[in-house]
């Protein structure tokens, strides 16, 4: 029987015509095949033939498949080969499936997890069911005719405890999955990532372009009357157009793409959780004040900082808003109280020189869910001598972030307090990298970088 091995773009690489037993699959399984030359052919049950995983939407590697046709061929199998990568679906139809797999796939592993789980809950209350019997601490009486039977119950109670332990473990695994074929969608549509994503595929189209023209790209050159060259030409601009359309859609839906138009020198940028003075004005990104002179603090200016010498450069895509000097200048003294006769006060207590004093709480004399409040970053395998800071914000956006559950992982979670306790002592502020920036902004919340006391309310009169 003849072996047939086809490529195209749209259905990728299969082989057909092998059977169990031939001696073919050793051959497949080797990891030598691909555009790596490391990948071996897979099974497929659906397709009923050998495949070779994420060759769909690519040009093959000629020469890997011709090796395995000679191989095939010095086996003693007759041996068909068909290359036909102009054969193609476009950028639309690919992607459009590509979300309808995640969105089965997070089914499936919903379904894994539930099964996981009710398995883990299943044999925990074999365990427990078993330790009643030693609900008040009967010891194995050695000698005695129950012995064994004891035993055996500690052994199944360990057993079953296990298999708890394990199934719980995989519960949490699918459920990971889950979630992360879940937002799939949400993960490639995300604006800034596809802003990021479109500057790649422009530098790659401009590359083909100069290959058309003759002209060397990426260090080497190409000959412009090769197919694939041209297919390239069609499958990027495919891509970008599709990409330029969801950032318009994001534009529609309120989403701001930031330029070198929207900014001057001494503007503010909101970059991380924190408002930096603008430096300099560049093609793609403005120059900050050092990222380092953020730590605790919500407004970083040019000068005055403790790092005033070194710079940082913020890219457009991660900008998350803009004022001016003026705007910042209202904006910082807003918070500012008028000036009221201040009530008397009992006097302070003296505090011993030397050791440090707690910061006024911003939560003390306020009320509901107005209040201030701290949120913290808890990771589940390094404690720390002092809590992680991150932000500082009232406690119903405290409540709204920490209860989102994109910030927290495998490792780690948000967390919030409003008496945190000691800044420097019980806690201290740690650097933003900006990974929660797409929560907070689809939340509305402008994050603070600093702890400060709130205003006390005016004594009454006649007090």
């Amino acid at each position: 029987m003849t072996i047939e091995i086809t490529h195209t773009r749209r259905e990728g690489t299969l082989i057909e015509g092998t059977s169990r037993g031939d001696g073919s699959a050793e051959i497949l399984r080797l990891r030598e095949y691909g555009r790596t030359r490391r990948q071996p052919f897979r099974w497929s049950r659906n397709l009923d033939c050998w495949y070779l995983p994420h060759s769909r939407d690519h040009a093959t590697n000629t020469p890997s498949l011709e090796l395995l046709a000679q191989r095939l061929r010095d086996a003693g199998f007759e041996v068909t080969l068909t290359i036909d990568n102009a054969d193609r679906r476009s950028f639309g139809e690919a992607e459009e499936e590509r979300e309808e797999k995640a969105e089965g796939r997070a089914d499936r592993f919903g379904e894994y997890a539930a099964s996981a789980a009710r398995s883990s809950e299943a044999a925990w209350k074999r365990s427990h069911d078993i330790s009643e019997r030693f609900a008040f601490g009967q010891p194995i009486l050695v000698g005695h005719h129950s012995e064994g039977r004891a035993r055996r119950d500690h052994a199944r109670m360990d057993d079953a405890m296990r298999k708890s332990i394990g199934e719980s473990d995989r519960a949490a695994h699918w459920t990971s999955r889950a979630q992360a074929a879940a937002n799939y969608r949400q993960f490639k549509k995300d604006p800034g990532r596809t802003l990021r994503r479109l500057d790649k595929l422009r530098a790659d189209l401009r590359a083909v372009e100069k290959w058309q023209r003759g002209e060397s790209a990426k260090g080497f050159s190409r000959n412009p009357a090769e197919p694939e060259v041209e297919i390239e030409h069609q499958v990027l601009t495919e891509e970008i157009e599709h990409w330029e359309q969801v950032v318009k859609d994001a534009e529609a839906e309120g989403f701001k793409v930031w330029a070198r138009a929207d900014f001057t020198r001494g503007n503010f940028v909101l970059y991380r959780g924190t408002w930096y003075e603008v430096l300099r004005v560049n093609p793609k990104s403005v120059t900050i004040p050092h990222i380092h002179n953020g730590t605790g603090k919500s407004i970083v200016r040019a000068t005055g900082n403790q790092h005033d010498d070194w710079t940082w450069t913020a890219p457009y895509d991660g900008v998350s808003g803009r004022r001016s000097a003026d705007e910042m200048q209202q904006a910082s003294q807003a918070p500012a109280a008028e000036p009221r006769e201040p009530a008397e006060q009992p006097p302070a207590a003296e505090v011993p020189v030397g050791k440090p004093t707690a910061a006024a709480d911003p939560a003390a004399g306020a009320n509901g869910q107005d209040g201030m409040a701290l949120v913290l970053i808890a990771s589940k395998n390094s404690p720390r001598r002092r809590k992680r800071a991150l932000w500082a914000m009232t406690r119903r956006e405290a409540q709204a972030v920490c209860g989102d559950p994109r910030t927290s992982g495998r490792s780690y979670m948000l967390t919030w307090t409003d008496r945190p306790g000691t800044e420097g002592t019980a806690w201290e502020w740690v650097p933003d990298n900006g990974s929660h920036a797409p929560v907070l902004n689809e939340l509305g919340i402008i994050p603070r970088r600093e702890w400060t006391a709130a205003p006390q309310a005016p004594a009454a009169e006649g007090a």
